[in-house]
């Protein structure tokens, strides 16, 4: 067997990634590529959620969602109807996939979750300042979704009804 079927073989044998994984492979190399970057170097043992807040600022760079600034004809309406000066950021769905997959990254490559960066209060709170500020500049409001009222006396005592869409809804 020559040296180039062994390889074929074993990669007919191995199963394809799912989009997921490879997304998050890529993330998680992205992010080291990072940190070591910085100078000094950051080992990934001594990364700290200022670490992760500083990365994710710095991807705003390559965002591609106009986020109106207040001073701006456009702030808080969702489509401009003319090309304005706002800058591009990243979008708040795409910080909040890739930390979602960077946190089960960091858990996965063998780290323990008690230190892992990426589920700190600070990510959390970053975040949400910036969906509201994307909000605000586009004009879209998100409402807290409300807590659910389990009923004892439905069947099972498993349901609840949400009043204000009158829709029912199973806990398991």
């Amino acid at each position: 067997m020559s040296r180039g079927e062994g390889t074929s073989r074993s990669r007919a044998q191995a199963p394809t990634p799912s989009r997921y994984e490879s997304q998050k492979r890529r993330d998680w190399k992205t992010f080291g590529q990072y940190l070591r970057n910085q100078r000094p170097p950051v080992p990934l043992s001594q990364c700290k959620c200022s670490h992760v807040l500083d990365f994710l600022r710095h991807l705003d760079q390559f965002g591609k969602t106009k986020v109106h600034l207040q001073g701006c004809m456009f702030y808080g309406q969702p489509e401009a109807m003319t090309p304005c000066t706002c800058p591009l950021r990243q979008a708040w769905g795409s910080l909040d996939a890739l930390i979602g997959r960077l946190r089960a990254a960091y858990e996965e490559n063998g780290s323990p979750p008690e230190t892992n960066p990426f589920a700190g209060d600070a990510i959390r709170d970053y975040l949400r300042e910036v969906r509201e500020c994307q909000a605000k500049a586009r004009g879209i409001r998100y409402r807290k979704k409300k807590k659910k009222v389990a009923a004892a006396h439905q069947p099972g005592g498993h349901g609840s009804v949400d009043h204000e869409s009158n829709t029912a809804v199973q806990f398991y």
